[in-house]
């Protein structure tokens, strides 16, 4: 049974490593509509612009299978559509995906903020600075701090910067910040910085099945991002860190989190460990995991079907991805010469937009993309 597929290449590559075909709903100009193993596509609608239309399309092609489908989904937008249309989507496309307030609270940075303040998660103390220009209290609050926006995928973000946060030295820093923001209509969070290059970034991947057993888990850090600072990752390696293993696994425990799921944290000076975000969804990383030993879209495939499970083991660390269309300029910010990275590039074993025996996606897109700028 194919796979029904809401999200990138690297999700449908992973699929594809563990032999299942997918289903694509996917933007124009995106690599994940011309993989090999992608073998129908269904017409696009924006999950935030045209929620009804976006869960009509895909009921019209699961009602049209003769066994519900299995869904994925690599998004927040989609994630939130999934969790707040689930009893209408479970009864035609089968997934797995966190409780539904569980969703809304670490999707919303505030409510998260919230909730980890409940649970004691080694989260940085934070605020809230609002659109309306309302006051906001700082005290006690440490500077330098991060300013990022409340929620993802927030289009007049873009005004204010090309990366997902902007570092603040100080108070009056972030009061002309406000101002900005005010414009844009923009309400952020106020994050105290956990000092440190983005390679101390770490990450913890985990799958919990519906008996809230561990099916699957694995580390990872960043190796570069684009922009450098607070910037978008085009390039990873799976790694083998206890300490992000088990302060993941206690956290995934206190949060009652099943599905899958990605926790970021960053390591201060000292070596400890501060928990950024939890992104319950699917994402790139399943890509070098899949390559490393642990393919958990492969995992919830199974379990999702009813098929045997493939077997994981511990991933292999050192496996490596990265950003064919990015990473390049990523590693000349800082200080890379194009040989070198052309070999380090060459040796990578996860390489998003193509693979040796799915070589077209990237290349396809482009031309996609091309015809429509020219359009």
């Amino acid at each position: 049974m194919n796979a029904c597929v809401l999200g990138e290449i690297d999700l449908v590559r992973a699929l594809a490593l563990g032999g299942i075909s997918s289903v694509v709903m996917a933007r124009s100009g995106s690599p994940s509509r011309h993989s090999r193993s992608t073998v129908a596509l269904l017409e696009w609608a924006d999950s935030r612009a045209e929620p009804g239309v976006r869960v009509e399309r895909l009921l019209a092609y699961a009602e049209d299978q003769p066994e519900p489908p299995p869904l994925f989904y690599d998004a927040d937008w989609d994630l939130l559509l999934i969790s707040r249309a689930r009893a209408r989507l479970a009864r035609s496309l089968r997934f797995v995906i966190a409780d539904p307030e569980l969703v809304e609270d670490l999707v919303d940075k505030e409510r998260f903020q919230a909730l980890a303040a409940d649970l004691g998660l080694p989260v940085p103390e934070s605020r809230r600075v609002t659109a309306d220009g309302a006051a906001v209290d700082v005290d006690g609050l440490r500077f330098p701090t991060i300013v990022k926006p409340l929620t993802r995928h927030q289009g007049s973000w873009a005004t204010i910067s090309r990366a997902k946060a902007v570092r603040v030295p100080d108070v009056e820093a972030l009061q002309r910040l406000r101002e900005q923001l005010v414009d844009a209509g923009v309400d952020v969070l106020v994050q105290e910085l956990v000092e440190g290059p983005e390679t101390r970034i770490e990450s913890y991947h985990v799958y919990v099945d519906d008996d809230r057993n561990v099916a699957a888990e694995f580390t990872g850090r960043k190796l570069r991002t684009y922009p450098a600072g607070y910037g978008y990752t085009t390039a990873l390696e799976i790694t083998s860190a206890e300490d992000v293993r088990t302060l993941g696994g206690d956290i995934v425990g206190r949060l009652g989190l099943t599905g899958v799921a990605k926790l970021d944290f960053k390591r201060d000076d000292a070596g400890a460990l501060h928990l950024l975000e939890v992104n319950p969804r699917f994402n790139l990383w399943h890509h070098p995991g899949a390559l490393a030993g642990v393919n958990i879209p492969a995992l919830v495939y199974a379990d999702l079907t009813g098929v045997r499970r493939p077997t994981a083991t511990a991933a292999r660390p050192g496996v490596r991805w990265c950003s064919a269309a990015h990473d390049l300029k990523a590693a000349r910010l800082v200080g890379w010469s194009i040989p070198r990275w052309g070999s380090w590039f060459a040796g990578c074993e996860a390489k998003s937009g193509f693979a040796l025996a799915d070589p077209l996606p990237l290349p396809r897109a482009l031309v996609e993309r091309r015809r429509q700028r020219e359009a």
